[in-house]
């Protein structure tokens, strides 16, 4: 039997759609598995004991979903609470530990070696783990299973991710308690496909679901949203990197969920790029259901644009949004401020020309975390080696460690740089402002401009109202109501 252990604990909760996937997989394979969900319990401690007293599995799966916030200054840390989790469960059963995920697999070395689990799994984990409960059932020989990282003999060995070139995936949704996460959460996810074929220079999607695209069947991805229409879910938020890459395959599903009239049942929200949108697809996306997009802005700066890798231009951030206030569809831009090169008039460009162009809303995010075997990295590390000022904001002390929540932000913004975007906004109610460390230290989790979702308060309650929808957009009904 394989346990099943979700183990993100973030409010409002997130359900782990991960899993969903992987038990419908494991089912088909022929496997026994049971669920253990860290994130809808009170006490996680007592659930596992009541679990484990009960239980004796053959292998225990852990989910990771986030390594950290990926805010600063909050900058909260979530790897020692998955060891923590780790050794309580290695105190309950001898059942080898395997960790999969997102969060896990941008990682999955530093992971593996800090937590001190048996296996790990980078990349897609349904067909890997199936191979992985065969081989510790047969001859124990993991040369083959993919994206495996395990130990031998005092030696750590890695297979190549797990990213298979065609992705089909269970559309029951009937292993997770969705509707407890809708309730909880406000909406429940999907994803139409995996892997990201861009180079932006501060994203670890890459590193996570792989660099090809791999598209998932319209009549596939349509069978899983009936499903969970079916268990009274009707709020979505797609879980690719950008819904429109590839044009053609947004518009396809968006075909499918219309032939079969579910845009009229279902709400849904999603992540895009401003550009390939245009008005064919805006309008067969109302009608498919979608009213609201979280655009992939990053700057109205063309220099900026350039420096993060961005194939988009300002003028595309204008039609984007016009396309959305033509198509009934609520639209957020975020925003990437901080990076190589950006000063203070670059910020102020951007500022200006978002309050121009109107969207609903936009986030000011200030400051790039740094993932390893990124272009950030290499920008940092070359500048460091040729003696440059370069701003690293961290929380930890010793030497620069990317397992720990560390961010780059342009030393041209000064020492104060979230107080000079904050100037720049002036108030401006359709922007989130970044974070100051005062406001952490104050605790502002009842101020609807905080768009860390992370153990918000506000956002939490107003889900537990009644609330339903992409975080964004309830921030911002809260704020404008």
């Amino acid at each position: 039997m394989l346990t099943l252990v979700n183990t993100n604990r973030m409010t409002p909760v997130i359900g782990p759609i991960g899993l969903d996937y992987l038990a419908a997989s494991v089912r088909q394979a022929g496997i026994d598995v049971e669920m253990l969900d860290l994130g809808l319990v009170d006490e996680p401690a007592v659930a596992m004991k009541d679990y484990f007293d009960r239980r004796n599995p053959e292998l225990v799966g852990l989910s990771f979903r986030n390594a950290d916030d990926c805010f600063w200054p909050s900058a909260d840390w979530f790897v020692p609470g998955l060891k923590s989790t780790v050794n309580t469960i290695r105190s309950m059963t001898d059942a080898p530990i395997v960790v999969g995920g997102v969060g896990f697999s941008i990682f999955a070395r530093a992971i593996y070696e800090y937590t001190g689990i048996d296996f790990g799994i980078c990349g897609d984990g349904e067909s890997a783990t199936i191979a992985l409960v065969k081989r510790l059932q047969g001859t124990r020989n993991f040369v083959d299973v993919p994206g495996l990282i395990w130990r031998e003999n005092d030696t750590i060995y890695e297979n190549p991710p797990s990213w298979p070139d065609s992705v089909s995936l269970g559309t029951a949704r009937d292993f997770i308690d969705n509707p407890a996460y809708f309730k909880e959460g406000g909406q429940c996810g999907l994803e139409t496909k995996r892997g990201c074929n861009r180079n932006c220079i501060y994203c670890a999607d890459p590193l996570a679901k792989g660099t090809g695209l791999r598209l998932r069947r319209p009549s596939e991805i349509a069978d899983e949203v009936q499903s969970l229409l079916d268990q009274g879910v009707d709020v979505l938020h797609t879980c690719d990197s950008e819904f429109n890459v590839p044009r053609n395959h947004a518009y396809a599903v968006c075909e499918e969920l219309n032939r079969r009239s579910l845009g009229k049942k279902v709400r849904w929200y999603t992540y895009m790029l401003p550009s390939p949108f245009d008005s064919e697809l805006a309008k067969a996306m109302a009608q498919a259901g979608c009213v609201g997009i979280d655009f992939t802005g990053d700057s109205a700066c063309e220099s900026m644009l350039k420096t993060y890798n961005q194939q988009h231009h300002r003028e595309d951030l204008a039609t984007a949004v016009k396309l959305c206030r033509e198509n009934n569809i609520a639209v957020m831009i975020d925003l990437m401020l901080g990076g190589p090169g950006e000063t203070p008039e670059t910020v102020r460009e951007t500022i200006e020309f978002i309050k121009e162009i109107n969207p609903d809303c936009a986030g000011a995010a200030l400051g790039i975390r740094i993932y390893p075997r990124t272009i950030m990295e290499k920008i940092v590390e070359q500048e460091l080696r040729q003696g440059n000022d370069v701003t690293i904001r961290r929380k930890y002390p010793g030497p620069i460690d990317l397992l720990k929540p560390t961010f780059f932000i342009s030393e041209a913004l000064g020492e104060k740089p979230a107080e000079l975007v904050k100037d720049l906004i002036d108030g401006d109610q359709r922007f989130f402002e970044p974070v100051t460390e005062a406001d952490i230290n104050e605790s502002k989790s009842d101020d609807a401009s905080d768009y860390n979702y992370n153990e918000n308060e506000l956002l939490a309650q107003a889900i537990e109202e009644g609330a339903r929808g992409a975080f964004w957009h309830i921030l911002h009904q809260l704020r404008i109501n």
